[in-house]
């Protein structure tokens, strides 16, 4: 959705390199969501149904802010340093149940290959292949009714497919880091269980789980899909430099106290452009980006849109421009 009122002259990369990550930002940052976390899991202790849901929905909150700090943390802007942004990284993708190199890995190359639907490995899967009937009505149905199973088969196909991964990282320690992080995940995950009980951590993660990815699904559809996308059809395509990323791209404009408890991860486009810059400096780029949405229209539009059609077509097919 252009704006009347773009500004098209965005400030060049090399004007922003002082906005640069701070150490002391970041640590804040991870103590406020670990603190919001322990107070979300005792609030979930409660055997009050009123505390209980709001502990649920601080929780719900704090796994959406792990998913962004390990965002933030596979580009290695949440710190200065790379030990600092791989050891916090490591715990945010325990908590958004997201192995930490797989993230880096695949993440990186999405960057490298945005505009290109069939060369970036998280939009492979939705360029223009058959589909069959049943797959388009289970995709529509949950979507209209706010079942949120596109952030798991997101997490499923593009960072626990070991499979697939080592088929797109063939390189020994990309695929022993791999390995060894998606086996650590599993037997922590394990560990949870069996001294938690299945009962007492669905009690305390369930609701909160499914919210938080509930909201996941809309930051992660809002961001690529129905937009103009190009495919390669298997010959060498020249990728596209991260100042041109932006046709690609879609922002949502988030009210400004929920765009800053993410860390602005919402300023998608201005992402793109500038990987190099913290999420918590965005606000900082005098620019706005030609796709910014309010995030009200867009979640009220999309919801009108079939499943089947907001993701495996883009605006210039159907006509609707998101």
């Amino acid at each position: 959705m252009a704006h009347a009122d773009h500004d098209r002259q965005a400030p060049a990369a090399a004007d922003l390199l002082h906005l640069r990550p701070d150490n002391a930002r970041g640590a804040a940052i991870v103590a406020a969501v670990a603190g919001a976390t322990l107070a979300g899991i005792a609030l979930s202790r409660s055997g009050r149904w009123d505390i209980w849901i709001a502990g649920q929905a601080v929780l719900a909150t704090a796994l959406v802010q792990w998913f962004v700090i390990l965002h933030e943390c596979g580009h290695d802007t949440l710190f200065r340093t790379r030990r600092l942004n791989a050891a916090a990284g490591g715990v945010a993708g325990f908590m958004a149940g997201i192995p930490y190199h797989c993230w880096v890995r695949v993440h990186g190359r999405h960057h490298k290959w945005t505009g290109w639907q069939d060369l970036d490995p998280t939009t492979e899967a939705l360029a223009p292949r058959p589909r069959t009937r049943a797959e388009r009505s289970f995709l529509n149905i949950c979507w209209r009714l706010w079942i949120p199973v596109f952030s798991v088969i997101y997490r499923l196909s593009n960072y626990w497919h070991l499979r697939r991964l080592e088929r797109l990282f063939p390189r020994r320690d990309d695929r022993r880091a791999m390995r060894r992080d998606v086996l650590l995940l599993l037997v922590l995950y394990a560990a949870l269980v069996a001294l938690c009980g299945a009962t007492r951590l669905f009690q305390v993660l369930g609701l909160a789980l499914v919210l938080s990815l509930a909201i996941q699904d809309v930051l992660i559809l809002s961001q690529h899909t129905h937009m103009p996308q190009n495919l390669s059809g298997g010959h060498v395509v020249r990728a596209y430099p991260a100042p041109e990323q932006e046709p690609f791209t879609r922002s949502l404009r988030l009210p400004r106290w929920a765009s800053m408890g993410v860390l602005h991860f919402d300023a998608h486009e201005l992402h793109h452009m500038y990987p190099f810059v913290p999420g918590y400096h965005l606000a900082r780029i005098p620019y706005r980006p030609a796709n910014e949405v309010g995030w009200w229209t867009w979640v009220t539009g999309a919801k009108r849109v079939p499943a089947d059609v907001l993701l495996f077509e883009n605006r210039t097919q159907s006509g609707l421009d998101l």
